[in-house]
Parts: structure tokens; C-alpha cells; sequence
């Protein structure tokens, strides 16, 4: 589902040209709390997008904390704008709080052993994991499924920069506990 003011941004139109055509029967709105949405399936028959059942596109968003809730709206925000003008049938949208080195996330998990979708979009490779992302790749490439990474990161180099960073911070929150960690991890990251 999509905001009513997303909705209008990605057709083009005004909110109002959209109550107009709600008032028309032209369009569908589902009423949530005080918010309007818009379903993925009308905005895709809106823009003239053909649904396949064969090409069902699933979200995962993921920020570490609940502290960054805020950035995980604007995460999945991107990704069904992103979804919407590639023309994706998105099905599904996933979010999750947990630290990308834990491999023990139940919403990830139970997403991977589905079997009913056919792309997995993500907004960064670290999103999904930060170690053992081909691992990941490989297996749903497998069974016919791809993973589709929106901002690849530009090097290698700073990949693995972000990578050693994560696992720095991980391993310091375990030792030293989260305060100590963050002003541990800045330390490090200044003497790199």
C-alpha cells in the first residue's frame, strides 16, 4: 500500500485529482487510522502496468534499532517508489530491526523460505546482510528467485570498509555495551 500524497507524486497528478476519481469510482482508496493508501495493485493498473503472477516482487527493508524507525519508513518508502517505476507487482513489503550480522532475524528467514515471489529488492547489499551476501545471492538465483541490490556500492574497497566497521561495532555493543561502543568505533574508525 501507498500513501495517498505517494500516490499522486507517482502519477503525476494532485490529491485532489485523486478524490476526484475516488468520488468517480475511478480509483480505490483503504482508509487507515486517519490515513488514506492507495493498493500497489490499483497503482499499477493506474500507470498501465500489467500484473504477472510470474514476476512478484518482495520489499526488505531492515535498520539495526528501533531508534532509526524513522529511516526504515523512508527505506521502504524509496524502495515502493524505486518498485513502482520499474513496473515490480510488489506483493509484499518486510521490515525488520536487527543488526546485519545476525543471522537469526525470524522476518528474513521466514521471507527466505518462501517460495511465492520471484525478485527480493533491497536498498543496499548490507540491507539484506552485511557478510555472506553472494551466499544468499547464489541460493535464491538457485531456486529462480533474484536479488535485486537498488545502490550498488561504488567499490569493493569501500565495502569491505563498511563491512570492518560493522563488525568492529558489533563486536564492541557485545563487550563494552552500546554507549562505550559507539565512542569506541568512532575512535577506531578516526585512526583508520
Amino acid at each position: 500500500m501507498v500513501k495517498l500524497t505517494q500516490a499522486a507524486k507517482i502519477l503525476g497528478v494532485t490529491k485532489t485529482t485523486l478524490w476526484n476519481w475516488k468520488n468517480a469510482g475511478k480509483i480505490q482508496f483503504i482508509k487507515v487510522g486517519n490515513l488514506n493508501f492507495v493498493e500497489t495493485d490499483e497503482l499499477n493498473r493506474l500507470l498501465g502496468v500489467k500484473e504477472s503472477k510470474e514476476d512478484e516482487t518482495v520489499i526488505y527493508c531492515r535498520v539495526s534499532s528501533p531508534t532509526n524507525k524513522s529511516n526504515l519508513e523512508a527505506q521502504k518508502e524509496r524502495l515502493l517508489h524505486y518498485c513502482t517505476a520499474k513496473g515490480f507487482n510488489v506483493k509484499k513489503i518486510v521490515t525488520e530491526f536487527g543488526s546485519g550480522l545476525n543471522d537469526r532475524r525470524p522476518k528474513l528467514t521466514k521471507l527466505l523460505e518462501e517460495q511465492n515471489f520471484t525478485r527480493l529488492v533491497v536498498e543496499h547489499k548490507d540491507r539484506l546482510t552485511r557478510s555472506g551476501f553472494n551466499y544468499i545471492d547464489t541460493l535464491l538465483r538457485h531456486s529462480g528467485k533474484v536479488v535485486h541490490v537498488v545502490n550498488e556500492v561504488e567499490s569493493d574497497r569501500e565495502d569491505l570498509i563498511q563491512d570492518f566497521i560493522s563488525i568492529i561495532t558489533s563486536y564492541c555493543a557485545r563487550i563494552y555495551g552500546a554507549r562505550r561502543c559507539k565512542r569506541k568505533t568512532e575512535k577506531l574508525v578516526k585512526n583508520l
